[in-house]
């Protein structure tokens, strides 16, 4: 018998577990560790059972490549990356360089050295094709960067925050919100609770989260722009917005004015849904100053307002709504965070301008730009089907499983069959890989090194924390696995080209190893690299205290552009249809995304991703609890079983998004479609607060 310890990565929790192997090499024991000072000891079902993807019967262990009739053929690595090399440089050659493209997920964003390589081999080749699921997921939080603008100096921290406000987010459930330490969420939940903080949730659904809650206001899905539209409007009114900080950091706060006048209290209530009081409630509790001192902590949101209609919006009126508070850390606060694998300079308190970033340069043939250097994810299929300069005639798939997560599917599906070149770099089958020319089984989490990024240091929450990670579990005899990096360092070897990442410049006719790519991406560590070494697997650091300094000034936050507005008065103009049923998503706490949907311990706890209603709506169709039901769209149909659910507003139908396919479960996207509906700055697609249709089977 032995222990080892391992940070999982599925997630940004960075959570170390215990295992103990048994004299065969085989897991026997899996636990959280209490002596750590994030975790307490806490972990998901999610991290307790990664060791099954790893022991997995169905887990591909050498390179497959697609034969002419569809089935596949083992082929050895270097022959695989041989042939693959060949087909990219000729494709590039034939079609320019932006033919050629990346896509990468979850899994993929675990690794610092696959983050970085593939982004470093697409630049080297000249390609901005790099797609990611954020863009199909939460992009409006870049949109809302680039045209409200940010503050260096970041967030109030969590331990000040006296008042949270989640829109459309279950950490509980998801272990995820930006700014919040979840590594053991009802802890750290009953913590904030004891010393003060109050919690307002707003969901289509009494959630895990909302059982917290002292404010939970249960609004129609898809109306988050009517009511933070309106929360906005009776903070201005009543003056409870921070008049100092936005005289000095803000542009267009009466324009602000003008344009959420027209959504009043009775409007709200009647369009949005909620009880009149409402909006007093969550205004007053979120906003009004107690004995003349202001409020501190941040509204957030998640996947619900994010992928539903007006996603931008939503997302541009939840930060304003900090904008104007003033929830930002100031000049003289002490620094959160002020990293262990980065030396950064100090913060400043000022505003970064916005940039639109999408409004510049490059475009594609439907005029879509780029934010932070990636293209668009529902773009994808198209750029696949045109002939166009945005053509994609090749893609390299990191840990993801686009061929799912692309709202719909068909067009999706028939786009990946078209592709010249699919390279899944992939460790099961899934919608993707069974179409790809080649899968390449990576090396999966416990099998291989990892460090911190240090550039996600700065969103982080205290102490400074940091992990250098190796591997723990050898990797399965008889395997040819490859590291989802090297994939792109050796075919940009093959091509004779450089890489640089981070600001390192790596020669790849050079053999290299893992450990020495971490070494060398990390050029000004806060901490020596040798005590990070001898750290291991997740430490927390006593680093010297940082302190905000005063900025230059000058630059404001733009909480009211003319196209902000004109979408304001857009949307207040709407009649809203009278839906008898509309869908949205959720989240599952023993999966992520698509991932691992099939593990034993998973299967056991969850076989499939049913459709939850209240049971009010069930009994008025005549649906008994495990019956079958058909949803449906004008863009498909899906048929699943109903489960209930009464902490579920009456008309929802509630679904988890991932499954299906040649999986389990159905995949929700067949209801959804790529042009009708996308936001015309980033293509975000309606995934969720969309009207379906529902009866008995």
């Amino acid at each position: 018998m032995r222990e080892a310890i391992a940070v999982c990565r599925i997630c940004a929790g960075s959570c170390p577990l215990i295992y103990t192997f048994d004299d065969d090499g085989k897991v026997a024991k899996v636990a959280g560790d209490h002596s750590n000072p994030r975790t307490s000891g806490y972990a998901c079902i999610k991290g307790l059972s990664l060791h099954e993807a790893h022991e997995s019967p169905e887990r591909i262990l050498r390179p497959l490549r697609r034969r002419e009739d569809g089935t596949f053929e083992e082929v050895r690595l270097k022959d695989a990356l041989d042939e693959i090399a060949a087909r990219v440089s000729a494709i590039i050659e034939k079609d320019g360089p932006d033919a050629v493209a990346g896509f990468r997920g979850t899994m993929g964003a675990g690794s610092i050295a696959t983050v970085e390589m593939l982004a470093a081999y697409l630049s080297a080749i000249g390609s901005r094709s790099l797609f990611t699921t954020m863009t199909i997921d939460q992009s409006a939080k870049w949109v809302s960067m680039g045209r409200l603008g940010m503050w260096t100096a970041g967030r109030q921290s969590w331990e000040s925050t006296d008042r949270l406000m989640l829109i459309g987010s279950n950490p509980m459930v998801s272990l995820f919100a930006f700014g919040i330490p979840l590594q053991n969420p009802v802890k750290t939940m009953k913590e904030a609770r004891a010393r003060g903080m109050k919690l307002i949730v707003i969901d289509p659904r009494r959630s895990e989260t909302a059982r917290f809650a002292d404010l939970f206001v249960q609004p129609i899905p898809g109306e988050d722009v009517t009511l933070m539209a309106g929360v906005i409007r009776t903070v201005l009114e009543n003056g409870w917005h921070d008049a100092e900080f936005c005289a000095a950091h803000v542009d267009g706060l009466e324009e602000l004015r003008k344009a959420v006048e027209p959504y009043t209290d009775d409007y709200v209530v009647a369009r949005a849904g909620v009880k009149p009081g409402d909006v007093m409630a969550i205004a007053s509790l979120y906003a009004e100053p107690v004995d003349g001192r202001a409020r501190r902590g941040p509204a957030i949101t998640g996947t619900g307002p994010n992928m539903a209609p007006h996603s931008n919006l939503a997302e541009h009126l939840v930060e304003v709504l900090n904008v104007i508070c003033g929830r930002f850390a100031r000049a003289g606060e002490k620094v959160v965070n002020p990293g262990v694998m980065l030396t950064r300079p100090t913060p400043r308190a000022s505003v970064v301008p916005p940039m639109r970033s999408w409004e510049k340069g490059w475009k594609d043939t439907n005029g879509f730009g780029m934010i932070l250097g990636q293209r668009m994810s529902a773009t994808l299929p198209d750029a696949i089907l045109s002939n166009g300069e945005d053509k994609v005639r090749a893609l390299f798939v990191v840990g993801a499983n686009p061929v799912n997560a692309i709202p719909e599917t068909l067009k999706t599906y028939d786009a990946f069959e078209r592709l010249d070149l699919l390279v899944a770099v992939e460790p099961f089958m899934n919608e993707t890989s069974r179409r790809a020319d080649f899968i390449l089984p990576p090396v999966l989490m416990l099998e291989r090194a990892d460090i911190s990024h240090p550039i996600y240091e700065a969103a982080s929450p205290a102490p400074p924390y940091a992990m250098w990670q190796e591997p723990i579990m050898p990797r399965p005899e008889g395997s040819e696995l490859v590291e989802d990096w090297r994939v792109f360092w050796e075919i940009a070897a093959r091509q004779g080209l450089e890489l640089t990442a981070l600001g390192v410049t790596f020669d790849t006719s050079q053999a290299v190893t893992t450990d020495e790519i971490h070494e060398r991406m990390i050029t000004n560590p806060r901490i020596p690299l040798d005590e990070l070494k001898r750290a291991g697997p997740g430490k927390a650091f006593d680093v010297p205290e940082q302190f905000i300094e005063e900025g230059p000034g000058g630059a404001k936050f733009e909480v009211a552009p003319a196209d902000v507005c004109a979408e304001l008065a857009e949307v207040r103009a709407m009649q809203p249809g009278k839906d008898r049923f509309r869908l949205t998503c959720r989240r599952m706490r023993e999966v992520s995304n698509t991932m691992y949907h099939t593990l034993p311990t998973i299967r056991r706890r969850v076989k499939d991703n049913p459709a939850f209603l209240n049971p009010d709506d069930l009994a008025e169709l005549g649906v008994a609890e495990g019956a079958k039901i058909r949803i449906s769209t004008e863009h498909g149909e899906i048929t699943v079983t109903a489960r209930s659910d009464a902490a579920l507003r009456r008309g929802v139908v509630s679904i988890t998004h991932g499954w299906g396919g040649e999986g389990v479960g159905v995949n929700v996207n067949l209801l959804t479609a790529l042009d009708d509906t996308r936001d015309p700055i980033n293509a975000m697609s309606v995934m969720t607060a969309f009207s379906v249709e529902v009866e008995a089977v």
